[in-house]
């Protein structure tokens, strides 16, 4: 089916058994909450469909619909993300499993409607799983995927795709049968607990429901917020279990594997350097290893999947026998050292007795495009680096001086 990125999330939603979308259009997100509405308007799709005046109001209402017990999912971008602030810690904090699909843009100011990560990056303490598509085929697949990770370990995600890049241009998506989809995601099952101090022994669903009400998010001082907040990181780093096993059970269903999981590398087997990034600009890098191969030079790729819960054991083990790695960042983490990814890698790899070379390289901030001469040229610099720079190695791709 031709499905530009939009309708590839749309379409997943619509098979997923949601019972409730919450709409507020931004571009390039505008599309997913349109092709939404013409569902269910049609009979299509047998949802909640909510119009909002705010992203605020947006995921205040997915969040608010969760808690209820609800199949939740919202959509966003840039300013959007930025406007839920508030609710995105709200929600992760509440173990609230929505989904929400975060097309990629440019935060403000300048005013820039095309793809940066800047605006998921930003919202990567948040307390939300974070899973970066190449695709539209991917983005599909996430979505899907996505509301069964979301609800099996009790924790908000987002399935974030390139706008215009992805949102906009139309691919061949496989599209599974609605029935494959709706048996894989089946009806959200709410997990039961106990109270005693207020319900006794007996077990009632961890939801908003005023036969056993319960409160979420109450007041929470110094005297167990902090607990509280570290037992919320170490339920994250419990889902990696969980995301693997519902990524191998899609590729049951499906045919489509996504492994290793977290991060896929390509012809990197007896690589010297590779190029380390997120989401569609991989697909240009991976053209470019083909053609240095040609040319005799031992490159690689690795294109980074789940940003949040970060796997640094996994990234240890991948990248510590290369000898040098490119990290590239579309978000400039202002007076840093260095890009998001770049700093959470290399603070990964800095314990290793033996560890790559690693130079960052921002890129295509704003919708820049990063062609394949300057790839050539980060893959060059790769080859010849012969020792670890005494400070962070920050280079700015593709920028006019």
């Amino acid at each position: 089916m031709a499905l530009n990125g939009n309708e590839a999330v749309a379409w997943a939603v619509k098979q997923s058994n949601v019972d409730v979308v919450s709409a507020y259009p931004i571009t390039p997100q505008t599309i997913i909450v349109e092709r939404i509405s013409e569902f269910v308007n049609n009979g299509e799709m047998d949802a909640e469909f909510i119009h909002v005046e705010s992203e605020h109001s947006a995921l205040s209402a997915a969040w608010g619909a969760a808690l209820a017990g609800a199949r939740a999912f919202t959509a966003t971008s840039a300013q959007g993300l930025a406007l839920m602030w508030e609710v995105l810690y709200i929600t992760a904090a509440t173990r609230a499993p929505v989904v929400m699909a975060v097309v990629n843009r440019a935060l403000s100011a300048p005013i820039n409607i095309h793809n940066d990560h800047s605006d998921t990056m930003g919202a990567r303490d948040s307390g939300w799983i974070q899973i970066y598509s190449e695709d539209a085929q991917e983005a599909y697949d996430n979505t899907i995927m996505a509301f069964k990770i979301a609800e099996q370990a009790l924790f908000p995600v987002m399935v974030t795709l390139d706008g215009f890049t992805i949102s906009h241009t139309l691919q061949n998506v496989i599209v599974l049968p609605d029935e494959v989809v709706s048996d894989f995601v089946g009806v959200r099952k709410i997990p039961r607990i106990k109270l005693p101090r207020i319900h006794g022994e007996k077990e009632i669903p961890l939801m908003l429901n005023p036969k056993y009400p319960i409160t979420f998010g109450p007041l929470d001082l110094y005297d167990y917020y902090f607990e509280h907040k570290v037992q919320q990181n170490e339920a994250m780093k419990e889902t990696f279990p969980v995301i693997e096993r519902v990524h191998k059970e899609y590729g049951e269903i499906s045919g489509r594997s996504y492994e290793p999981v977290f991060m896929i590398p390509y012809r990197t087997e007896d690589a010297d350097v590779v190029i380390f990034g997120l989401s569609s600009t991989m697909s240009v890098v991976r053209k470019v290893v083909d053609e240095l191969r040609a040319e005799g030079k031992r490159v690689g790729a690795i294109r980074f999947r789940v940003f949040r819960p970060f796997p640094a054991d996994v990234i240890r083990k991948e990248l510590s026998k290369f000898h040098a790695v490119g990290i590239l960042d579309r978000c400039i983490s202002f007076g840093g050292e260095g890009g998001p990814l770049f700093t959470e890698v290399r603070s990964a790899l800095y314990g290793l007795s033996s560890r790559p070379i690693v130079h960052n390289y921002i890129y295509g901030l704003g919708g820049r495009d990063l062609p394949r001469k300057l790839i050539v040229k980060i893959f060059d610099e790769l080859l010849s680096a012969r020792e670890e720079p005494e400070s962070p190695v920050v280079k700015y791709v593709g920028v006019r001086e």
